[in-house]
């Protein structure tokens, strides 16, 4: 076994921003969740590729909630950030606003937790390579609330869940 390095989370923090357009909107006139949760997807496995350098995948989705509708115009901004680092796992939180376009005040509308591996060029889990240094009182909470996410994970898989 190799010993990891180390990166902050800060490192590999990751932001998008997109305003909501017709395509975007379901039947009821609000953002679909399906696309919604292809945005967060995306904007996760970009957070963990930058934290790791390797390739990834999305093992599980945990604790996606939706909090408030998103129609045209809306400004999302998604935000992503590493909680936790395993072997071959990495958890990445990701938390969508809807950003007022006058103030620049952002409400929170969604957050979930990404489970990432890391994959070889065969698809196959790999270790990954940096650990996760957690600076901030918020960043240290993310990380130690990680491990309880991780066992209930664990329970659920067990479980048949």
């Amino acid at each position: 076994m190799h010993e990891k390095g180390s990166k902050k989370v800060s490192d590999s923090y990751t932001e998008w921003i997109k305003m909501v357009r017709y395509e975007d909107i379901n039947a009821a006139g609000r953002l679909f969740g399906g696309r919604l949760m292809e945005w967060m997807d995306e904007v996760a496995g970009l957070c963990a590729l930058r934290h790791s350098g390797c390739e990834v995948t999305t093992a599980a989705v945990d604790d996606l909630q939706f909090k408030k509708g998103v129609y045209v115009g809306d400004v999302l901004v998604v935000v992503a950030r590493v909680t936790h680092v395993g072997n071959t796992s990495i958890e990445v939180r990701a938390d969508v606003y809807v950003e007022d376009k006058v103030s620049g005040y952002r409400n929170v509308i969604n957050r979930a937790y990404f489970t990432e591996v890391c994959i070889d060029k065969n698809g196959k889990p790999s270790p990954v390579p940096y650990d996760i240094v957690p600076e901030t009182e918020g960043e240290k909470a993310d990380y130690d609330s990680a491990k309880k996410r991780i066992e209930m994970r664990k329970m659920r898989r067990k479980e048949g869940f």
